[in-house]
């Protein structure tokens, strides 16, 4: 994390505040970035927080970063990740653990309710699985790894984070925002003046409560305790996810890592500190082993709350990320729904800054993002249910259990994780509308998410068609257009791609349903009005793109 600390820095107005600076406020803050907006992060952390949360990422997640050039940092921390599994499995062999090896993934697929997804029934053959190109091949990444890299980023695109610094309230009117900060440290206050305020501020989101979002949802059943501990006699304990009589126990995959889920109702003081003595209580409950514990390096408890703002914007103000929605952590799904909602807020809300889209554009992010999140919801919601301790509850987990150990219960389940399925309802009747873009590799080699990491919108004029390209002109830099052509996939003619990577448009070799105005009404839907006589530049052909803010 970096701060800004200059008074002259702190007086001058910023289009967008984003609150929170943890995955989601950064991403969200290097899209504004990338889109030409001016943002302030203010994070009242002053470190990463270590404590164990998400241990990966999802496919459409991996996509994100890819589009933005950043896939090979993360392949380099899930090798780290692999290496430390395979650390782990050392370590039982040689203290002659009990129970079944855990065995290095082939590929990672994620888990339903503890239930493991097995990478060598994917059926990748599978049209879902054929278009995420090289990000498909990611997934060990722990959530920390995904903050640190994204800080890192932040910095290099300039972004202004405050750390040490909380939002304690604000004002809005018809010509902006008021924010009024105080530092931590000391709690001396300073305010500062925007255009807009992105509450990315967790689960109890300072921002969604002073703004008055409702937040319906479910009560919790559960406490859950994750950890990073010093034990001994963890040899009795299993490896990976276990249910037993009394709840459900997790042990690995990196030496020292425990998690328990006991069905007796949420704590009675979340606050409270995580001690040892509770720790072991609740593994030895759950698990039946007399494992001591004996330090902890970090620990946590969480619940299966399950909430979702009803709309993800009050006038100026916009939630993303924990604030927008809280549920259970099972499935790792938080983060990616988390990052799903940047990208997709990210370039809208840039548009509305720099004036290149009308404001209504930003009721797109919720008509987009909201039943994503009620999904979410209710796929935490089911795999609670799975979790549960009582017999019949128990019964129907062998049933899902046998399910997922097929080729087609484990594609099911895997393409649900990955968000390989996402899709859209946007105008357009082609297959491949709403959906995210498939990693062409084009003639020169190069492949589709090499040509988004400078933020833009792409028009991929695969044909060679005059016609096509005539309708981009007047949106100048609003629209990258690429003539190319994709030996891969002769039936495509033209493909025009939102920034967040979603597919806005697409042309079959031949015409189809979506010829005639169909591809301008998609340039004028999402980026505004051509200007009148300006063109759009010598049109380019494919090769790596440049990166910075677009224009």
């Amino acid at each position: 994390m970096n701060s800004a600390n200059s008074m002259d820095s702190m007086n001058a107005r910023r289009d967008v505040v984003v609150a929170g600076g943890g995955p989601v406020g950064l991403m969200l803050a290097c899209e504004l970035r990338i889109g030409g907006a001016s943002v302030m992060v203010v994070e009242r952390r002053t470190e990463v927080d270590q404590t164990v949360k998400a241990g990966s990422i999802n496919t459409s997640t991996a996509e994100a970063f890819y589009r933005r050039g950043m896939l090979p940092a993360l392949a380099e921390v899930q090798q780290r990740s692999v290496e430390r599994f395979q650390a782990f499995v050392r370590d039982r062999q040689a203290t002659g653990a009990t129970g079944r090896s855990p065995r290095t993934p082939s590929r990672f697929a994620g888990h339903f309710a503890g239930i493991m997804l097995r990478g060598e029934l994917l059926d990748t053959a599978d049209p879902d699985f054929a278009h995420a190109g090289p990000a498909h091949d990611v997934g060990l990444v722990p959530q920390q790894e995904v903050e640190r890299l994204l800080a890192e980023r932040a910095r290099e695109l300039g972004v202004e984070v405050r750390v040490g610094t909380e939002l304690t309230g604000f004002e809005a009117d018809e010509h902006g925002i008021e924010v009024r900060l105080a530092r931590v440290s000391d709690g001396s206050g300073e305010s500062v003046r925007a255009d807009w305020l992105v509450g990315c501020d967790g689960g109890r989101s300072t921002v969604r409560k002073l703004a008055g979002f409702t937040f319906p949802g479910t009560d919790p059943q559960i406490t859950g305790r994750q950890a990073l501990v010093e034990m001994t006699g963890s040899d009795a304990l299993r490896p990976g996810w276990n249910a037993t009589e009394t709840g459900m126990y997790v042990h690995g995959p990196m030496p020292g890592r425990i998690l328990t889920v006991e069905f007796d109702g949420p704590p009675a003081d979340r606050e409270a500190e995580v001690t040892a003595e509770e720790l072991q209580t609740s593994l030895r409950q759950v698990s039946g082993a007399e494992v001591t514990i004996t330090g902890v390096h970090t620990a946590t408890r969480f619940t299966d709350n399950a909430r979702q703002a009803a709309d993800y914007r009050a006038g100026r103000v916009l939630l993303a990320g924990d604030a927008a929605h809280v549920h259970s952590p099972f499935g790792g799904q938080g983060l990616n729904l988390g990052i799903g909602d940047a990208m997709n807020l990210g370039w809208k809300l840039a548009a509305v800054v720099r004036g290149r889209a009308p404001e209504g554009l930003l009721d797109s992010y919720t008509a987009e993002r909201h039943p994503i999140g009620a999904w979410v919801l209710e796929w935490t919601r089911a795999q609670i249910a799975l979790m549960r301790p009582e017999p019949q509850a128990r019964a129907l987990r062998d049933v899902v259990a046998e399910l997922a150990g097929s080729v087609a219960g484990t594609t099911y389940f895997a393409k649900k994780v990955s968000g390989v399925s996402l899709r859209y309802d946007l105008p357009g009747s082609h297959p491949l509308v709403g959906r995210s873009a498939p990693d062409l590799e084009l003639a020169d080699r190069t492949r589709l998410a090499d040509l988004l990491h400078d933020g833009r919108a792409l028009l991929l004029d695969l044909a060679d068609d005059a016609e096509l390209r005539a309708r981009a002109e007047g949106y100048g830099e609003r629209v990258r257009l690429v003539t190319t052509a994709c030996p891969g996939r002769p039936d495509l003619a033209g493909l025009l791609v939102r920034p967040d990577g979603i597919t806005a448009w697409a042309l079959d070799a031949g015409g189809g349903p979506d010829t005639g105005d169909g591809l301008g009404d998609a340039l004028s839907r999402w980026f505004g009005t051509p200007t009148a006589g300006r063109p759009t530049g010598r049109p380019s052909r494919s090769g790596p793109s440049a990166t910075g803010a677009a224009a």
